[in-house]
């Protein structure tokens, strides 16, 4: 009998092609946001390579309280969209399948400059992004699961309200998952590896950095060759 696998991992900015790869391995996928928000964190900002080397993609966001969860985390700039686009275009407009995918991600951004909210800003380039690769995989809110304790037993909470057989988890959670906890309730522990991620050829001739968004990979590589560069449709 096949076990329902799950991952929880909190909203991203158009994060690396390792968030894709967990979406990708699973049959369900959670977006954890009904946390605390984190400053200088891939909650609102991720990277791309430009002319002048590897540079910020940042979502100016309030932040009015330790407390602030990233589900009520607003932007404050209204033309965010427009800038970050621009220098998209600027830095890969040379690459070879810009062309191809232009109007889909430009499209992207412009759904997502009438949003307010980070995290559903975050949704649109996630859900956009998976529809672009062909990942079939449903995406979920964790408010969904009317979430419940703090780390690992919110963390085991969604999981068990989700009918989860496995966790597929990111490998820094190894730090504060209770292992046990989830054995109780018969939820086996998978653990992501992210070893094994082939070179590409990247453009503006900078040393090759893995740690950039997606965007970075498709436009070089394409849909069909960013697959062949990932874990997870081998």
């Amino acid at each position: 009998m096949n076990k329902k696998a799950i991952a929880i991992l909190q909203s991203n900015y158009i994060p690396w092609k390792g968030n894709f790869d967990m979406i990708n391995m699973v049959d369900e996928y959670v977006i954890l946001d009904d946390v605390q928000y984190t400053k200088r964190d891939w909650r609102n900002r991720n990277r791309i390579i430009t002319r002048d080397g590897i540079m910020w993609l940042t979502i100016p966001v309030k932040n009015k309280s330790f407390q602030q969860k990233i589900m009520d985390t607003q932007i404050v700039s209204d033309d965010w969209a427009e800038r970050h686009w621009r220098l998209v275009e600027q830095s890969y407009g040379k690459a070879p399948f810009f062309p191809g995918l232009e109007n889909s991600i430009r499209h992207m951004y412009e759904k997502a400059s009438m949003e307010i909210y980070l995290s559903r800003i975050n949704y649109i380039f996630l859900e956009g992004i998976c529809r672009l690769m062909r990942i079939p995989t449903p995406l979920r809110w964790s408010v969904d699961f009317e979430p419940k304790g703090e780390k690992s037993a919110r963390i085991l909470h969604i999981c068990v309200k989700a009918g989860a057989g496995e966790y597929l988890s990111g490998p820094a959670a190894k730090d504060y998952l209770d292992l046990q906890a989830f054995e109780e309730k018969g939820i086996s522990l998978r653990w992501m590896c992210y070893e094994g991620y082939p070179e590409y050829e990247q453009l503006h001739g900078y040393p090759f950095s893995h740690n950039v968004s997606i965007l970075d990979l498709l436009f070089c590589t394409g849909v069909e060759g960013a697959k062949r560069k990932m874990l997870s449709f081998r």
